[in-house]
């Protein structure tokens, strides 16, 4: 298999600039091209982060998360209006189900149908998921403006999370070993907050029809 973090580090070592141009370009076409879900965003961007944390080098970590937090969202943003536009052609089409694998939509559909809206967010912190939701999410034509606000939370959330785990804990061998693992109880119990409130908000809409029905 292709290992990414040593081309990023022979590029880091030739010219810093081309490390920035590359590591864009891998966050740019996983989440922005439907037909590669399968390139390593998660890993690549904690290593950016540990690398910009040696301090050996000019990699700024707030460079990092400002530039690929942008990309990150046009590129998700794309693969919505493809999905819009093209959606019910391209998942059917013979040669592009080489990459675009009828299991991917079907996971990708179910992740959508149970979450809704909050699923772009969430998508962002799963592999394969993260590249098709959006693309679901523009063949089922959700509403644009929510699009948005969900790309771009989830975004955010996504780069910087990543990017800070790396800058911190990303020279530590445990955490290297665990990182998809941390990932996820991280964003378990950021999320916590919001469960507690979809929880309290369907407590409350359910005492609302038991108190009508009594009248």
């Amino acid at each position: 298999m292709f290992n990414f973090t040593e081309l990023l580090t022979q590029l880091l070592h030739n010219r810093e600039i081309y490390f920035y141009l590359v590591l864009g370009l891998i966050i740019f076409v996983e989440t922005g091209i439907v037909i590669f879900p399968f390139l390593p965003g998660d890993s690549i961007l904690f290593f950016a982060g540990s690398v910009a944390a040696l301090g050996s080098n000019s990699i700024s970590v707030t460079v990092l998360v400002v530039s690929l937090t942008i990309l990150a969202f046009f590129a998700n943003l794309l693969n919505y209006e493809i999905g819009r536009h093209f959606g019910e052609s391209l998942h059917k089409h013979p040669k592009l189900t080489r990459f675009l694998k009828p299991h991917y939509i079907e996971e990708a559909e179910q992740f959508f149908e149970k979450y809704g809206s909050f699923a772009i967010f969430l998508g962002r912190f799963m592999p394969i998921i993260r590249t098709i939701v959006p693309f679901t999410a523009g063949t089922s034509k959700m509403p644009h403006k929510k699009f948005v606000l969900y790309n771009a939370l989830g975004g955010f959330t996504w780069i910087f999370l990543c990017v800070i785990a790396g800058f911190f804990f990303g020279n530590i061998p445990f955490v290297q070993k665990h990182f998809e693992l941390i990932m996820i109880a991280i964003i378990f119990v950021s999320l916590i907050p919001a469960f507690l409130m979809a929880a309290k908000r369907m407590i409350v809409k359910k005492h609302t029809i038991l108190e009508e029905k009594k009248k």
